[in-house]
This record gives structure tokens, sequence and C-alpha cells, in this order.
């Protein structure tokens, strides 16, 4: 009887201690890079690290998770600042704490004689999305900078899923693609022939430096009432990317989540992610993010922005150790 009580004494200490372990509930992409940096902290046990539980929903679609996030089904997701900025116009208020300035770029096939965006006349350029994507939004308005012509009137957008297009150049149905870093990563890979990348377009739009373009999401009422567990989320997520962005061993553990069919694919997305997660974000980036803002507002209308003509800053939102180390009146 002894052994039996102390036994249920144990269980009572551990349901007890895992009742004080707060969760986090997060929503990610099945098959997205995100499950990189999650499988990292899961392996380290960072959650532990920093007193909460990690949760992981992972989902079909970009939608799929902002439905989630907005039902209340999880608490965190990642997105991009201009959905944010749209639901914060609409009284829905989100914010948003960079993770990534990784980017893709517009690929041509194997051989082909095209370097510029002078060479697209007449051509079918498939897209990643839709009319509104963000990357073909910014090069509409660096031809017309650079080059005084409207892209959209002298190429045949073909919208379609990243892996689709991906696929579709593969098999030589469509020559010319604009897709998302880790697609063009495998395309760079491939010897598909670079024309030029999403980071040349928006220096070329005289927006210097990198800008965060993916985060994590969340609502101001799950920062107000969670905020030290929102900071050791962040933090937890910020030594993953760490381990990612220093560590070769840990790219060889998690080698089979990024389906790298060849050495070559596999050290495209590594290079990939370590560069879009190489830099530190600053107040500096806030000026250069409303250039950004402002462009793709001009060129994607309201069907981009939802009415929202300027980028409300204090959407951004950053751990508390970095937001002593950024001008108070910006980042709240």
């Amino acid at each position: 009887m002894t052994i039996i009580r102390m036994l249920l004494m144990w269980l009572v200490v551990q349901q007890a201690c895992a009742g004080d372990t707060p969760p986090v509930r997060v929503a990610v992409l099945q098959f997205g890079t995100v499950n990189w940096e999650m499988d990292v902290i899961k392996h380290y046990r960072l959650d532990e690290k920093y007193h909460f539980k990690l949760d992981i929903t992972p989902l079909g679609s970009k939608n799929a998770s902002s439905v989630a996030l907005q039902s209340g089904a999880v608490d965190i997701i990642l997105s991009d600042w201009v959905w944010v900025n749209r639901q914060r116009f609409d009284k829905r208020m989100y914010r948003f704490s960079p993770t990534s300035s990784a980017a893709g770029g517009l690929y041509a096939e194997v051989g082909s004689p095209i370097t510029s965006l002078q060479a697209l006349n007449g051509h079918r350029l498939g897209i990643a999305g839709g009319p509104v994507d963000k990357s073909w939004l910014l090069f509409q308005a660096f031809a017309k900078k650079q080059y005084g012509f409207d892209l959209n009137s002298v190429v045949e957008p073909v919208y379609v899923a990243p892996p689709l297009l991906n696929k579709l150049m593969y098999e030589k149905r469509l020559a010319l693609g604009l897709n998302f870093w880790h697609y063009s990563a495998r395309l760079k890979a491939k010897g598909f022939t670079p024309v030029i990348s999403v980071e040349e377009v928006i220096k070329g739009l005289g927006i210097d430096g990198q800008v965060p373009l993916v985060g994590w999401v969340f609502s101001e009422a799950f920062q107000l009432q969670h905020p030290k567990l929102l900071d050791s989320f962040l933090n937890a997520s910020h030594d993953a990317r760490q381990i990612l962005l220093n560590s070769e061993h840990e790219w060889e553990r998690i080698r089979p989540l990024l389906h790298a069919e060849d050495e070559e694919v596999f050290t495209a997305l590594r290079q990939g992610y370590r560069k879009g997660i190489g830099t530190r974000f600053t107040d500096n980036n806030f000026h250069s993010l409303e250039a950004l803002y402002e462009i793709m507002a001009s060129e994607g209308g309201d069907a981009l922005t939802g009415g929202a003509d300027a980028l409300d800053l204090e959407l951004f939102y950053f751990p508390e150790e970095v937001r002593n180390e950024l001008t108070e009146t910006v980042v709240q």
C-alpha cells in the first residue's frame, strides 16, 4: 500500500507540475519551413527552458491559419505585416513580431537568355499567389520606375500555387516563375536562370537594408493577458533560429524535414534560410517598411490594403530585451 500511495502522490505532483506549464498554441503550415524551427524548439526543449509548452497545430493553408487565429483556436500564427495592418484598420487588433527577411525571385528556364524584366515582353509569367501577391506588386513598381512600362501589359500573368509553379517549370510548361524563397532556392539549385530577386527589386526601389517580411502574429489581447508567456515563446523562437544560423550539425539532424532531393537543394535551402534570419531588426528598418508599404499600397490598392493607406507602426512587437534597444516612441 505504501508503494501505491507513493505512486499516486507522484502522479498528483506530476499532474500539478504539468498544469503549471501554460501552453502556447501555434498554427503552422503543414509543410512550411517554420516546421524546421518548431522541431528545433522541441528537440532542445526550449519551451521547457522558457517555462511553456509548445502546442503545434499543422494546417493546410495560410487562410486556415488566419481563421484559426481569428476564431481563438490558436494563439499565434506565422504571417506578414501587411495582413496585420489591414486587420488593425478594421479594428481587429493583432500584432507582428519579425522573424525573417527571406524573399524569393524571378527565375527563367535553364539556359534562358532572359536576364532582365525588359526581356519579358510577350512571355507567360508564373506567379505564386494572386494578383495582389506582394512580390508581384513590387516587381510592377520596379518595372515602372526603372524601365517606364507596365509589367502587367507586357506579360501574361499565370497565378498558381507555389509548389505547382515549380512543377510547371520543371516540366517546361512555364518558362518563367516568380516564387517564394524556398521554391526559388530549389530552382537555383536545379540550374534555372536567375533574372532578378525580390531583394534586388526592393533595393532598386530605393529601399535600403533588409526588411522583415514574415513573422509571428498574435492578438493584442493575448499580448496584454500573457506578456511573459508571449516573450517566452518569442525568445525560444529566437534561440531556435540562432541554432539554425550557427550549427551545421543541426541542419544534418533536421535534413529529412527539408525534403531535399540532392545536396545542391539542401545547401540552397540552408543558405536561403540563414540569409533571411541573419539580421536583427532595429528602428532603422521602420522607415524602410513605411516606404515599402506605400509602394505596395499604390500598386495593390484596396484589394491589398483593405483601405489602410498608411502603415500602423504600433503593429510591430518585440520581446522586452529587444524593445529596450529600440526607439521607445516607435516600438511599444
